[in-house]
């Protein structure tokens, strides 16, 4: 198994200063947060859809991905830097 070097994990790291702003209610800063985790949302709000043929589809449960981008907001503006 191959291990990522740390300058790869690094670079998938958001800046502090974007985390900082988006924390103290930047509406640009949490789009930079949003799109950053747009991807992994989508991933976990995908979900397995049968049609009346019986053929599989993935489609993105548009619900539960607001529903996550919601909460995801709501513990942005939470979050305290110490």
């Amino acid at each position: 198994m191959k291990k990522k070097s740390k300058h790869a994990r690094k670079a998938n790291l958001l800046p502090f200063h974007i985390i900082k702003a988006a924390s103290e209610g930047d509406i640009e800063a949490i789009h930079v947060v949003l799109k950053h985790y747009e991807g992994y949302i989508a991933s976990l709000s995908t979900r397995r859809l049968y049609d009346e043929y019986g053929q599989l589809h993935y489609c993105v449960d548009e619900t539960l991905r607001r529903r996550l981008e919601t909460k995801l907001i709501t513990k942005i503006l939470a979050f305290e830097i110490a």
